[in-house]
This record gives C-alpha cells, structure tokens and sequence, in this order.
C-alpha cells in the first residue's frame, strides 16, 4: 500500500511520547512492505537533520515545511475562531505540498497524527478519495477541560475555550474519516459516551522495545530510596505531577529516609521545575543523551498524575527496566495492570508513603511486583502485537 502519513512534528528522535509512537507506527508498516511518505511543520531548521535521519529507515520519504512564527499562527487561529492546537501546527506552504503530493501519488491510505493535521485534509478535495486514518492518540479536548477545571481566570478562559473547539473539530473528525484510533480503551469510552452513534472508533495500544528498556544487570545499592519520573518537563501533567509530588510527599519520605534522592530526569525543565534542585536530595538532570541509565540507578518510579490521559510511556518504560511503580490511578490508565500485582496506586500524599514505607519493610513483594509488571510488558506490549490492528485494517 502506499500511504501518506501526515504528522503534526517530526517522529524523530523518539524521545517523546507521541513521537515514539508515531515513528514505531511507521517503522512497523515500512518494515511490512508499505511506501510510507511522511510530512510533518517543523518549528526550526535543527529539525531538518531529523527528517534526514527518519529516511534511512527502510526508505522512508520525507518531506518538512518550517511553520510561521508562532505567535502569528496564534493570532490567525484567534481571527478564523479556529482551535489554537490547530492553528499551531498549520502552514499554508506545507499544505500546498501535500495538495501536490496528493496530486501526483496514487495513495491507499492518509493516516494523520492527532487532530491538530486534519486540516491539512480537508484543505484537499482530492484527499476524500482516500482511505483516511486519524490516530487521535488521546482525548485531547478532555486534556484541556481538565486544565479549565483546575485553573483560574483568564487562563481558564484559554483552557475551555481550547477544549469546546477541539470537542467540535473530533466530532467533525469522526464523522468524516474511515477509522479513528486512541490509545486506550478508556479514551475510546469516553469519547463513545460524548458521540453514541461513533462505530469507527478502536483502541490501538502503544507497545514497547524491551531491547531499550530492561533491568539493570546489577541492582542499585542506594542506602536510601532513589525515585525517578522521566517526561518533557515543560509539558503541564508532568510539570503538575512533579511539582504535587514534591510539596506534599517529599518532605516526610526525607523524615524517613534523610539521604533518599529524587530524580526527574527529562528535557526542557521549566522554571518552576528547575528550582526544586534546590531542594535537598532532588535532581533535575534537563535533556540527557540517554535516559536507561537513570532508570538503572533507581529504586522507584512514581507517577502521580492528576491530569491528562491516556497511556503513558513512562509508566510501561519503568516495567520493562524492573522498577515498583506507585502511581495515581490516572497514571495506570489504559495500562492492563492490577493494584498490588503489577503497580501500587495511591491518590493521596499519604497513601504514596505509606505505599513507599510498605515496599522498602517488604522486599518479597516488591520484586514480586517488578517481576510481575516485567512479565506484562514481555506478553503484552510488543509493538508488533499492539500494531496488528492497524495492519489488518490496511490490509483489507
């Protein structure tokens, strides 16, 4: 099949997590034969070496278009009263070279990465001739009611603003393309009970490369505990999570354990998140070349996420590198782990330390638990096996 994949950046690195997803989506489907062509804005001329990079994997055409600056993006989607994640990610010249390779390539399939790409569809009348694919990855228009409920005036203004636009553009989305994709089958629940009638709507899972990530050959011997969060750390549900952690656990884990370390390791620390290096036993590592190593010097991972949703990569990376997971249930959304089997979850400062105090009097159970969450990630989260989907649909 020939298939243009219409990508709002450039799957490359995959050191995010919808760049992970979306570049193991290709990479599967190149590796099975498929022409991919892939189009993606870029913000810079730096990610020009990317989409070369991206290329060499099983010749893999790529094509970028560098975006207006951003604050005139901003300001455009402002006057057309379109949604902002929309408007950032759209370029007039880049539509014109996806008008152009619509044109002259006979393409089976588009499959667009999120919502924000759509538009870059239905600026091309030609492209309703094709089979059309959306990966909305997550519910995004949920992402910003949650951001709307938990701020205040003016940006909740912003928040909910953001969140009826998007809820609109992902109806419209559905209605238009042959199948949609999430990564959970919570997402696809929820957005089922804001459409009923939406039968073109199925989970596609994100797997993981257990040749990246797997357990240090010799554990950690830390005198105290050492816990770890990895993410973009100028992305709002990590920068919450971190940020929660440390006001309201971090002083009591030290009372227990006084040269306990916490590292959040990750690029583009904001300011907020730069500044807990100043507190006593916390790093903040900013952009490292290679995150298994921090993982390896671990004793912990934590997630206590109280916004956004969806799988989140972190979690099933801290699985595969044999690490406890004590997470919100949020964080464990989508993922087919139980409590107490394959991660502890815990919604209050208090249930996370008594979950952490429970786990270092408790060795047995701990490496009962990495065991387990490790025997999930090998059965379970294969991105062949997650990916099978996608591939029967195409191949039909």
């Amino acid at each position: 099949m020939n298939i243009l994949v219409i990508s709002h950046r450039i799957p490359y690195p995959a050191n995010k997590g919808e760049k992970i997803r979306t570049f193991n989506q290709i990479k599967y489907l190149a590796e099975l034969g498929h022409d991919i062509h892939v189009v993606a804005p870029i913000e810079d001329a730096t990610e020009i070496e990317f989409a070369e990079q991206l290329a060499k994997f099983n010749n893999i055409s790529v094509s970028t278009q560098q975006l207006p600056p951003k604050a005139l993006r901003l300001l455009k989607g402002v006057l057309l009263g379109e949604s902002l994640s929309v408007a950032n990610f759209y370029s007039v010249k880049l539509q014109q070279k996806i008008n152009q390779l619509i044109q002259v390539n006979a393409f089976d399939y588009i499959l667009c990465t999120s919502s924000a790409v759509a538009k870059y569809v239905y600026n091309n009348n030609c492209a309703y001739n094709v089979q059309l694919l959306m990966d909305f990855m997550d519910l995004d228009s949920d992402k910003w009611q949650q951001y709307a409920d938990k701020s205040s005036i003016p940006m909740r203004w912003v928040y909910q603003r953001e969140a009826t636009k998007l809820a609109s553009y992902e109806n419209t989305i559905q209605e238009k393309f042959n199948a949609c994709f999430f990564i959970a089958d919570t997402e696809v629940a929820l957005f089922k009970k804001q459409v009923p009638h939406a039968s073109n709507v199925f989970p596609l899972g994100n797997g993981l490369n257990t040749k990246e990530f797997y357990p240090a050959k010799i554990a950690p011997q830390n005198e105290n505990p050492v816990f770890i969060f990895t993410g973009v750390m100028d992305y709002k549900p990590n920068v919450d999570a971190v940020l929660w952690f440390v006001e309201q656990c971090w002083q009591q884990l030290l009372s227990h354990f006084p040269s306990a370390r916490f590292i959040i390791a990750g690029m583009n620390p904001n300011s907020e998140v730069q500044q807990l290096s100043s507190i006593e036993g916390i790093e903040v590592t900013g952009f490292v070349d290679e995150i298994l190593p921090y993982y390896h010097q671990a004793d912990y991972f934590v997630a206590p996420f109280r916004l956004a949703r969806g799988v989140q990569n972190k979690v099933l990376q801290a699985f595969a590198c044999g690490l406890p997971v004590i997470s919100t249930p949020m964080g464990a959304e989508g993922i087919t782990c139980r409590d107490q089997q394959e991660i502890l979850l815990a919604n209050t400062p208090n249930e996370f330390i008594e979950k952490i105090l429970f786990l270092e009097e408790n060795a047995q159970l701990r490496k009962k638990i990495s065991d387990s969450a490790l025997s999930l990630i090998k059965n379970e989260y294969s991105w062949p096996g997650k990916l099978k989907p996608l591939q029967d649909l195409i191949a039909k």
